[in-house]
């Protein structure tokens, strides 16, 4: 079926419930920011890719909400499909929520699938919707009733991280989270988030695509610690090594019943941002529920030391790896023929060389010349464009290793670049050296520092429609937070202090539709400095190893302090990887890191 007659389906299983909307969000039961391909009911419906976006099907409009990165895409995606694109976050664009209030008639019914959208969500259309007195149905997925050859719930094998790699023992971090639950004064902690899961217990799966978690939910109390998950995907071994540590495995689907279970009286945490509004309100009546995030999203932010060990050495062989594919980009193009698809894979094909690489941790963004100003765009058959002796290459990549997860952008000069493009290049590396150098106080959050990087281009009159930076995970999701830079507090989002161990991304960058796109990207580790009589002071230290394109910064542009500091950082790449590289590559790293 094409996009207008999915739609016209689901409408007839909304006209047989009586609803007049139905949201179908991109998030499995997990609150997942990437989803199996089973939940992928968004995507099938409307056609458009993207990680991030919401659709509203009502009788007579489709509308589709979506954030900056994928403005672009979306554009592309949605043409002929009847669905408008709703860009978030833009002036006089109403929220979701908003728009229901609007357009809804008195006494209308939305309808969803419980288990994809969260309490806080549903809390949210409640408030906005209630001068219509509307009501909510979520008992059930009608997309599942039109969707023909649905892929199946995955159920990948569940593999055990070595403690050698996790640093800590799952009954270590248990009791740590116990601890947790004992100063906020709770009873029970309902974990929903996969990589939680998966941090928590030293274990890993293959259930999303280039994030290597498991379907499960965990409840856990003062004295158990129920896993509830797909039973099939866990060996012998692995379940009596859980048992050993006092987990008991559940099926999957006997969450609710869990929730249900619990005794009158008892107070459990949950983060209502992140929980289902199926799995809240099947929470046993007199039990008091504690809106707050998860502990263990801020255990599992702030790196071990032994975490921290493996995350520099990663950097290393990725840096060599990136290195390596910029060398053979710069000096093969346009004496054959190089894609986007073809460069991707011969990126790829230098990572597998490397001991412990495991496989990408995101579908890559390798972006030629006007595809670069599309944030996240991603290659296609129908797309893979063919490169030139010109303009840039965006290349976002990375990678999953045994010794933790990496993510990098670099922007490639293929050719001869125009002053415009150069100004553009320089004036992102202002930013994004800038970010890299910050000093600054303990308890200092990602939002206070956002402005650094974002500065030479505000003085320009310029931005980009992305956070600067979010966290990552150690074998585990790309993004993670709760760490970011960012200067946007939307509602409810806390101010979140960085802390010594937290691992985030710098990418600022520039997007010129139809022309080209910048981004530069490094990984940072945050650590503690000097201590004076003003309080601890805290620095970022570069992880990422890998240098810049020399061949697209325009000079003059950066001041005495910036020339220091890439030549600092282009000194340490080099000392880092010449040991790694002989013969034409030595002598042209020695080059592209050489003092400008």
């Amino acid at each position: 079926m094409k996009t207008m007659e999915k739609l016209q389906a689901l409408r007839g299983e909304m006209r047989k419930k009586n609803l007049s909307a139905y949201i179908v969000p991109t998030e499995d039961f997990h609150c997942s920011e990437y989803v199996g391909d089973y939940f992928k009911a968004r995507e099938y419906l409307s056609g458009f890719t993207g990680s991030a976006g919401t659709l509203l099907v009502m009788q007579e409009r489709a509308l589709l909400w979506t954030d900056g990165r994928y403005f672009l895409q979306a554009e592309d995606q949605l043409t002929g499909s009847g669905i408008e694109l709703m860009k978030s976050g833009q002036p006089e664009v109403p929220t979701l929520p908003e728009f229901l209030g609007e357009h809804l008639g008195k006494g209308a019914v939305v309808g969803f699938d419980g288990r994809t959208v969260t309490g806080a969500f549903v809390e949210e259309l409640k408030e906005k919707t209630a001068a219509k007195q509307v009501t909510f149905y979520g008992k059930r997925d009608l997309v599942d009733r039109i969707w023909e050859n649905r892929p199946p719930m995955s159920a990948e094998p569940v593999w055990e991280l070595e403690i050698s790699y996790a640093g800590l023992s799952r009954e270590e971090k248990l009791a740590r989270v116990r601890q947790e639950m004992e100063k906020a004064g709770a009873d029970a902690l309902l974990v929903t988030a996969l990589d939680e899961t998966a941090w928590l217990l030293n274990l890993r799966g293959g259930d999303v695509k280039h994030t290597p978690v498991f379907l499960a939910y965990m409840l856990i109390t003062k004295r158990r610690a129920l896993l509830c998950a797909q039973k099939s995907a866990f060996s012998e071994n692995i379940c009596n090594e859980l048992a050993k540590a006092g987990v008991t495995l559940l099926p999957y689907e006997s969450i609710e019943d869990m929730a249900a279970s619990l005794p009158t009286g008892q107070r459990i945490l949950v983060d209502e941002k992140r929980v289902s509004y199926r799995l809240l309100k099947a929470i046993a009546k007199g039990v008091e529920k504690m809106n707050q995030p998860s502990p263990i999203a801020l255990l599992k932010a702030v790196k071990s030391e032994r975490e921290i060990t493996h995350i520099r050495s990663v950097h290393v062989k990725d840096g060599v790896a990136v290195t390596r594919f910029i060398h053979w980009l710069k000096s093969h193009v346009g004496e054959e023929e190089i894609t986007e698809i073809s460069a991707a894979s011969k990126l790829e094909d230098f990572r597998a060389q490397m001991d412990g690489y495991l496989g990408a941790s995101f579908d890559s963004i390798m972006a030629y010349g006007a595809h670069g100003a599309i944030v996240h765009y991603e290659a296609t058959p129908e797309t893979d464009a063919a490169m030139q002796k010109k303009s840039f290459c965006l290349a976002d990549t990375g990678g999953h290793y045994s010794e933790g997860t990496t993510d990098i952008t670099r922007t490639i000069a293929l050719g001869e670049l125009t002053a415009k493009e150069k100004r553009a290049y320089t004036l992102v590396l202002k930013g994004h050296l800038r970010l890299g150098a910050a000093k600054f106080l303990e308890g200092v959050c990602g939002q206070n520092l956002d402005v650094l990087a974002r500065q030479p281009l505000w003085e320009e009159g310029l931005d980009y429609n992305h956070g600067t930076g979010h966290g990552v995970g150690y074998l585990l999701s790309v993004h993670e937070g709760p760490q970011n830079f960012r200067w946007r507090m939307n509602d409810g989002v806390h101010c979140v202090p960085l802390e010594e161990g937290m691992v985030l991304s710098n990418e600022p960058g520039l997007y010129l539709a139809g022309q080209f796109g910048i981004r530069h990207e490094n990984l940072v580790l945050v650590r503690k400095g000097e201590k004076t009589d003003y309080g601890q002071f805290m620095y970022l230290e570069p992880l990422t190893m890998v240098p810049f394109d020399k061949d697209a910064i325009d000079v003059n542009l950066l001041t005495k302090r910036e020339i220091g500091l890439l030549n600092d950082y282009h000194t340490k790449v080099y000392e880092t990887l010449a040991p790694h590289f002989t013969g034409e590559e030595l002598v042209w790293l020695g080059e592209a890191t050489a003092a400008v």
